[in-house]
């Protein structure tokens, strides 16, 4: 389940990836429930892609969400956004005990725990492993390579006409004739 759950840089919150259209995918934001684009411009990281650095590797994070439930029983975590950097790494050594230290930041625990919480508290199911449709593949991927490619801008310029290319022009006046 956890391959369609998504996470926008810049938008907060998780979303749920509902449909494709062209050049963006439609996600439904699991904390209002309103459905919006997501544009190929944006990152868009599918919760299943992420993993959590160890000392000797990566630990996928649907295995460190099972981890969390079952320190917490299912129930959410009490540790507050506002708990200081000591209690964060803390709790993260009691789930993962050989987490790189270096490598994760508070900040990144920080959200860890708030996507926990969000997911207990809307009931998603990260626990179960489904392999992604083909479908499913082809949304993600669709999605990264039709990131737009900027494409160099050429100016014009405007290059000066020689003074011999001039060609006055005489007017004929009733005078004249």
């Amino acid at each position: 389940m956890l391959k369609k759950i998504l996470s926008i840089s810049g938008k907060p919150g998780l979303f749920r990836l509902v449909s494709r259209g062209k050049n963006m995918i439609i996600v439904e934001s699991l904390v209002t429930g309103t459905r919006q684009p997501a544009y190929s411009n944006e990152k868009i990281v599918s919760l299943g892609d992420i993993a959590i650095f160890k000392e000797d590797g990566e630990e996928p994070l649907r295995d460190v969400l099972k981890a969390i439930k079952a320190k917490e029983n299912g129930a959410q975590v009490a540790l507050s956004s506002k708990a200081s950097n000591d209690d964060l790494k803390k709790f993260l050594g009691e789930v993962l005990p050989d987490f790189d230290r270096v490598r994760v930041y508070p900040s990144d625990i920080k959200k860890l725990i708030s996507w926990y919480n969000l997911l207990v508290e809307k009931s998603v199911d990260f626990e179960t492993v489904e392999e992604a449709s083909t479908e499913e593949v082809a949304l993600t991927e669709t999605a990264a390579k039709e990131a737009p490619v900027a494409k160099p801008v050429q100016a014009k310029v405007k290059t000066p006409k020689p003074a011999s290319a001039k060609v006055s022009t005489i007017r004929k006046t009733s005078k004249d004739k």
